[in-house]
């Protein structure tokens, strides 16, 4: 079968809905276009809002400075030549099940053109080779292409798909600004965080199922591309999405070496998923605990896969910024410099990347709310952070298993005692966040698991939470289609959750990016307290060293 075949987007001519339905799906697009058309998909009646609205192709609203070109889905070639359909289900690990309404994990992958082509060209030259990649990737990611299910007759909800008809949802959009560079101002350390919304694919949801995976590929002509991915969060965790990242650019690398469109392609072993949920025990079936505590959660017998729909400030123009700030090698040894000699020089005390980054964004973020916090009486501050099981289960499991195999670990500190001066502040965070990690090294990750549903919802109502997402273990900047590696990746999902994002540096070399969505004034006190606070700290390191010569 040509990849032209099954690249194809199909209509499901069985699912057409009553006139009258169809009448009141056009009357409410006219005056919510962008919720009428994800209503139009999660319901199955998109091909009458089409037929009522005249268009050749499905189209998602969006501001004058883009335009949906296409909305595709993508399917993986045949099983072995086959056309077999028998549907396959994969029950939901508790893992799994923990996220289950928790909205979708986004990123934005920017990549430019050293020298870049015709829109024709792109549309002839590149675009193909990263469908056909992406199809040949989906041979091994086949439960992407299916949906979340909750049968009646079952007690989890669990992964549905059907070899040879499910398919992903692949939208092609274009910038209209040809003559602006919107593309690096996209690409810049601080933007207007609702310029990135429209590269943002949605991911069907309702009720009754859930899709996995949607993409997005924004055509910036002259100037690049981007790719946008949305995961649901109870299919995999950041690991196994950078994983499936991974293994389409790698494909999509392979295909340009290639004369031709072959019909499937290998992955080597650090980029072939791990598909088998079973190897996640679960004796003491916390995962039926978890699924009764869903039920429960908004209602009786509550089976709903709807996702939470966080509010987002920032989609209001003008009114939130995000910013990418970096320590690199340099700063961060600094800051375990002045770390060290403020724990009284211990060598016992293990001191990593990770630790002196959070411990430092903290202390920044709590003093940047200041005045909120005290105005509100919030006496404690808790951070929350994910840490990678795979290799801390008994027995171990492999590195590229490809669902949630996250646990977290929280760190609570006076909030009185972050907002120190002197950098007390950081010390203050730091403490907590080593002593956190030490219950990871102890073994003790995986405790407590039967009530993690609970806990989540139960924090002491005079806290605040913060949040990371991310790691700067993933290697993002590692995606390569075989153009060029990202100009900036940029985890969009942490605008609604206010959680703060960790990669690795562009330049891999032990530097760590920090993402970060907040207002405009409140990005200023926060960029202050970023810079002067390293500033100081580093002046006291100059001192330390003199002392102790």
């Amino acid at each position: 079968m040509s990849s032209e075949m099954y690249l194809t987007r199909r209509y499901d001519n069985s699912a057409k809905c009553p006139c009258f339905i169809a009448q009141y799906i056009y009357t409410l697009y006219q005056s919510s276009p962008k919720t009428t058309y994800l209503l139009a998909i999660n319901f199955n009646y998109l091909d009458n809002l089409l037929l009522l609205l005249n268009k050749n192709h499905p189209t998602m609203p969006e501001p004058s400075s883009f335009k949906v070109v296409q909305v595709c889905s993508v399917s993986p070639p045949p099983q072995n030549g086959t056309t077999t359909t028998s549907p396959t289900s994969i029950p939901l690990t508790f893992l799994d099940i923990l996220w289950l309404r928790f909205p979708p994990v986004e990123r934005l992958f920017f990549f430019e053109f050293p020298n870049y082509p015709s829109s024709n060209s792109f549309y002839d030259s590149v675009l193909p080779y990263l469908k056909h990649s992406l199809s040949l990737t989906l041979q091994h990611f086949l439960p992407l292409v299916g949906n979340i299910i909750w049968p009646l007759d079952s007690p989890k909800p669990m992964i549905h798909y059907v070899p040879n008809e499910d398919s992903v949802t692949l939208t092609i959009a274009e910038s209209n600004d040809h003559d602006v560079n919107v593309f690096d101002q996209l690409c810049s350390n601080l933007c207007d965080a609702s310029q990135r919304y429209f590269l943002i694919p949605q991911l069907a949801n309702s009720h009754e199922k859930a899709s996995l995976l949607a993409l997005q590929v924004t055509l910036f002509p002259k100037f690049g591309f981007c790719v946008g991915i949305s995961t649901h969060h109870a299919a995999m965790d950041g690991k196994s999405s950078t994983l499936f990242m991974k293994a389409w650019s790698y494909t999509c690398s392979k295909l340009l070496e290639s004369p031709s469109f072959p019909s499937s392609l290998p992955l080597p072993e650090n980029l072939t998923p791990f598909l088998d949920r079973s190897v996640i025990r679960d004796p003491t079936k916390i995962g039926e605990a978890y699924a009764d505590s869903w039920m429960n959660h908004g209602g009786t017998n509550n089976r709903s896969l709807k996702v939470w729909d966080f509010p987002n400030e920032f989609a209001k123009e003008g009114y939130g910024v995000k910013a990418l700030f970096e320590l690199n090698p340099t700063q961060i040894m600094k800051l375990k410099e002045h770390a060290k000699f403020k724990m009284g020089g211990s060598k016992s005390v293990k001191l990593s990347s990770f630790s002196v980054t959070c411990a430092y964004v903290l202390s920044c973020l709590v003093k940047t709310e200041e005045q909120h916090l005290l105005k509100n009486a919030v006496e404690r501050v808790f951070l929350i952070f994910s840490v990678d099981c795979r290799t801390r289960l008994d027995p171990p499991i492999v590195s590229t298993y490809f669902g949630n195999c996250v646990a977290g670990e929280k760190v609570e500190a006076e909030t009185k005692g972050i907002l120190l001066g002197n950098n007390d502040g950081f010390i203050v965070a730091l403490k907590g966040i080593i002593e956190a990690l030490k219950r990871v090294e102890d073994g003790l990750v995986m405790n407590g698991a039967e009530s993690w549903f609970e806990d989540m919802r139960n924090f002491a109502d005079k806290a605040k939470i913060y949040s990371i997402a991310g790691s700067p273990r993933f290697g993002v900047y590692d995606v390569d289609f075989g153009y060029a590696k990202p100009k900036k990746v940029d985890m969009t999902s942490t605008d609604k959750t206010g959680a703060f994002s960790l990669s690795e540096n562009k330049d891999n070399n032990g530097g760590i990016e920090i993402g970060l969505a907040l207002k405009k004034s409140d990005m200023e006190t926060f960029s202050t307290f970023f810079s002067e606070g390293l500033q100081s700290l580093f002046a006291q390191v100059i001192i330390i060293r003199w002392m102790l010569r």
